[in-house]
Parts: structure tokens; sequence; C-alpha cells
């Protein structure tokens, strides 16, 4: 019977032109300089054969044009190993030599180099449809020389670009559920590093895919490293968190990883940022993290751990060559301060929850060990993690329980916040005077800020032109003026000025702020106190400025089209009240 004639008439296409492009490849002698020619021939075979549908298994002389390229390798050439491989995987190889051109491909990625090989190469594009399209448990060693070779080219940021436009994610996404590798983590990594990754992490539910590999391979330190630094870098945007919040097990997942790994640190501090980020926006998620079981006691744990006992690294030490230059701290002491940094940030931000605070609060460990930081630690060497911590007893603070564990230690708190409150850095001294704010409802704490002066440095704050700052030096001596002597001790020191001078300048821009300068200015002036408080010119400036604020007019000057209706509702609900009611004290009685 004859052949079908469309195969006669590939035989003759194949016989007129592919063995012509395929002739300088047999040559026996390759002079020097040719492999330019080479990688254009190849590229003029793949053409051909895509031209006339002869691509994949299809093609007859498949086998002697494999044998012709296998040949070729032994030139050694990374820019013509990249055509071979390309033609090769179009080719549809399988078996021992897909393995063979899969580690052809890594051993050209290897180099950094040879990255500019694969921008203007469609091999990306192969080597992506050998990860969608080939059986795990037939080319699982192939598949594993791809994942390896897209880290490395991830790199890069022209390549990590090029990978996102192809769909790198989404096909890593399937990979994931097929093979879960290490080198596929790795350049998981690579690409959350880049902004546009974020939507497709998103949209192909990665994240949640990643929980499952953590699940499987949980004792693997390295792949669990490489998805908590996928987490730490996407759970610092809102869509990435809500989609991470929204899996299903992941605190617990992630509680139970800290215990398991706890010495190491690179995975620690990682779990605790990816941890704090989740509790900083959502009052749901620091609920269900405390109450993961084990997680309260895990995180004490931890901070025991990574709580250095020996303060003798906290003293500035100095060169003996150079006298007024300190020492920089032990690397490894800068990572176990990183670690509770990241710690006491996740304790700051889950006690902000109305039932979290509270049972936070009456911990004895927990609070111990955040005042054992403020002994041990010392600014400027620790600032970030004293500011954390000085936040952390802040919000605990807030809560006026019985039980509390911080107005247990009331006194020595407001003693340790001193060092805070006198540094150079006006975040310590903004927590230590928030701290200070809520302590001071106390009269043990008020009277020990009387005795050892501090009051003369909140009303130094009023002066800082911050608003954030002079609202908190407004708390605390908001409750200094609940006691007579108090109040004429800050009269003298001339707080009722800088009050009247801080509520016209910052007033119209924070009606909150403006408020609570009227309010305690309402405690100062108690019981007559306003004749002391004040001089003559003083309270008439004081009334003047009342006057101008409590016309609707000062409001329309000061809020933008944006802010209008939230700064109308702070005038009528926080300023208003209280400033009318400043203004009738102060006025001449008929």
């Amino acid at each position: 019977m004859a052949k079908p004639f469309y195969l006669c008439r590939e035989n003759i296409y194949f016989t007129s032109k592919t063995r012509k492009s395929l002739h300088p490849f047999s040559s026996s002698v390759l002079r020097a300089g040719s492999v330019d020619r080479l990688c254009d021939l190849c590229s003029r075979l793949h053409g051909i054969l895509a031209e006339q549908d002869m691509l994949g298994r299809r093609c007859k002389k498949r086998v002697g044009i494999l044998r012709t390229l296998f040949r070729l390798i032994d030139l050694n050439s990374d820019q013509l190993n990249v055509h071979i491989a390309k033609l090769c995987l179009a080719l549809c190889v399988s078996g021992n030599n897909l393995l063979n051109i899969c580690k052809l491909i890594y051993k050209v990625s290897c180099s950094e180099s040879n990255d500019v090989l694969f921008q203007n190469n469609s091999i990306i594009d192969s080597l992506l449809a050998v990860l969608s399209s080939e059986d795990v448990s037939a080319s699982g060693e192939a598949l594993l020389y791809c994942v390896a070779t897209l880290k490395f080219l991830s790199g890069n940021n022209a390549l990590l670009r090029l990978l996102l436009a192809k769909n790198c994610i989404g096909v890593s996404q399937q990979l994931i559920q097929r093979l879960h590798t290490l080198s596929l983590t790795a350049t998981l990594r690579n690409l959350a590093d880049h902004p546009e990754s974020r939507p497709l992490f998103v949209s192909h539910a990665v994240l949640s895919e990643l929980c499952v590999v953590l699940r499987h391979h949980r004792e693997d330190q390295d792949i669990c490293t490489n998805i908590a630094r996928i987490y730490s870098k996407l759970s610092s945007y809102s869509e990435c968190r809500l989609a991470l919040a929204q899996t299903p097990g992941c605190y617990q997942l992630f509680i139970e990883l800290l215990s398991k790994h706890q010495p190491k640190q690179d995975l620690v501090v990682r779990l605790l940022f990816t941890l704090g980020n989740l509790a900083s926006k959502s009052d749901e998620a620091r609920e269900q993290l405390f109450r993961c079981g084990g997680c309260l006691d895990t995180l004490l744990q931890l901070y025991r751990s990574y709580q250095p006992r020996d303060s003798s690294h906290t003293h500035t030490e100095k060169h003996p060559e150079s006298p007024d230059k300190p020492r920089a701290p032990p690397a490894n002491l800068r990572d176990e301060e990183d670690v509770l940094v990241k710690l006491v940030r996740v304790l700051a931000n889950m006690c902000i929850h109305r039932a979290v605070g509270p049972a936070l609060a009456a911990n004895t460990t927990c609070v111990q060990l955040l005042v054992e930081t403020l002994e041990l630690r010392s600014l400027p060497e620790s600032e970030e993690l004293l500011v954390n911590v000085a936040a952390t007893i802040n919000n605990l603070s807030f809560y006026q329980v019985e039980n509390s564990a911080v107005q247990h230690n009331q006194l020595i708190i407001a003693k340790l916040m001193l060092k805070l409150l006198l540094s150079s850095s006006m975040d310590a001294v903004l927590e230590a005077t928030r701290v200070y704010g809520n302590l001071s409802q106390s009269k043990d704490v008020r009277d020990f800020i009387m005795q050892n002066k501090v009051y003369r440095f909140v009303v130094t704050l009023l002066d800082s032109k911050s608003t954030e700052v002079c609202y908190s030096a407004c708390g605390v001596l908001t409750n200094l003026g609940l006691d007579p002597p108090s109040r004429a001790t800050l009269s003298l020191e001339g707080a009722a000025a800088k009050l009247a001078d801080c509520l016209r300048d910052l007033g119209p821009g924070d009606w909150q702020l403006a408020g609570q300068v009227c309010q305690t200015l309402w405690n100062l002036t108690e019981q007559g106190g306003s004749e002391r408080l004040l001089e003559s010119e003083e309270r008439e400036a004081l009334l003047e400025i009342l006057t101008a604020f409590l016309d609707e007019e000062a409001l329309q000057e000061s809020a933008s089209n944006d802010m209008r209706d939230f700064h109308r509702e702070c005038w009528e609900l926080e300023f208003l009240p209280v400033a009318q009611k400043l203004k009738n004290r102060l006025q001449p009685q008929d």
C-alpha cells in the first residue's frame, strides 16, 4: 500500500530544506568564531520546523536532529547551549534527555554573567512549559533543575519582571500542589520582592498554598524560612495581609513553628514580623492569635530565650585607640535584639483588643519581662526595642483592672521611663510621656512625678510644636491638675502660658488636641486656681483665643474639603463643650 501523500511531502521537505539547515552542523571542522553562526543556524532550524508543524514528536527525522544537537554541546559554549536547549525542549525530549537538557540550562544559569542569554530568548517560556506539563513522578529531577534555574534568574530584576509577565507565579502555584521544593519557595521569595507580584500572589491563592507546604515541611528549616520570608514581605500590604488572615489555621501554624524552631533566629524573626503585621490593623486577627493554643506561652518562652541576662553588653565600651567611638554590639546580640523588637511589637498589637489587653496586663511574667528589658537595655543602642517596650506598657496601662501587673509595678516603671523621657529620641520621649499619662491616674505616680521634677520636662514638651507630643504632655498635666499642691507648682513653672501658645498654634489643625489643652487648663484652674495660674494679661490673651476658636469661622478656616466633616465632629464633640466651660470660668464675674 502506498504511503499517504503528506508523509512523502514531509520527506521531500526535510530533504530539500531541513537537510540544508543541518549540513553546517555536521562539518567536521568548526572554525574559531563560528558559535554565533551556529546559534543563528539553530534559530533558523527551529523556525523551519515550526513553520512546517514538525516540532514536538511529529518530525520523522527528530532522532537525527537531536543526535546532531547533542554533539554540539561538546563545544562548551553557554550561548550555543541555550539555543540547543530551547530547540531540544521544543522537540519534546523526555527521560534522561530531558534531565540532561534541564541540567544544561541550570549550569548556564548558575553564572550571573549569563543572565543576558535569557533576556532575549524564549527559553524561559520553554522552562515554564516543562513545569506546567511534565509529570512529577516521571520527571521530578528534571523539574527540580528547572525550578533551580528560575531561582537564579529571579535574582535579576530584568528577568524578574519577565518572569512575572510570563505568569511564573501562576505556574508555581500549580506546581506547589504537585511538587514541594526548596528552590521553588526560593524563587517565589525573590518574586515577592517585586511590587507587581502582589496581586498575583493573591489571585492565584499562593499564600494559602504555601501554608500547606509549611504543614508538610515543618521539619525543614530552609523551606520554612523561605516561606516565612515571603510572608514577611507580603504581609506589609493590606491585600496580602487579608488573604493570609483568611487562610484557615495560619495563626496556629505560625505559633507551632515558632515553638519548634525557636533557636533559628532568621526564621523566628520573620514569623514574628508577619504576626505583628497581621495584628497591626485587625481586631479579629488580634483575638484569633491570642486564642491559639499555646500562643502566649510560646511568645513568653521566646522572650525569655532571647532576653540576655548579662547586661554588660548594654554598656558603652570604647576602643583603646579611639576613646570617643563606641564599639558595635556583636552580630548575635543584634540578631537577638531584632527578635525581641518584633516579638514585643506582636504583644503591643495584640493587647489593643479590649479582651486581650486586660489578660496581658494581668500576666505577671509578661510585664516582668518588659520591665527587665527596660532595666537591661540602654539608649541609643537599643532605641527601637525600648520604644516598642514603652508602647506595649502604654497599651497595657490603659486597662485599669484590679489584678494589673502594670499597676503593681507602676513606680518601678515610672522610674525606668525617666531614661526615655530624658533621651534625645523623640520617639522614646513620646512613648514615655504616654506611659506617664496613663500611670499618673495613680496618686503615687503623680507624687513621684512631682517629687522627681518630672513635671518640668513635661511642661517643656509643650514647646515641641508636635501635636502628638503636646497631646501626651497634656494628658500628664491634666492628671497632675487633680492635686492642689501640683497646680500651684505648675503655675510657677509657666504651664498656662505654654498651654495657651499650644492652643493658639496647633489647635485649629487638631481640635482633639485643642479640647485636651482646654481640659488641662480646666483642671489647673480648679477651685480658684486661675488667679494663681494666669496673670491678667495671660487671662485676656487666652480668652481672645477661646472666643475666636468658639466661632464657626475658625472651623471653616481650619478644615480642608476632604476632612471638613471630621474636623467639625471633633470641634463640636471634643472642643466646644470644654472650651465654652473654660471661657465661662475665666471671664470676670459681675
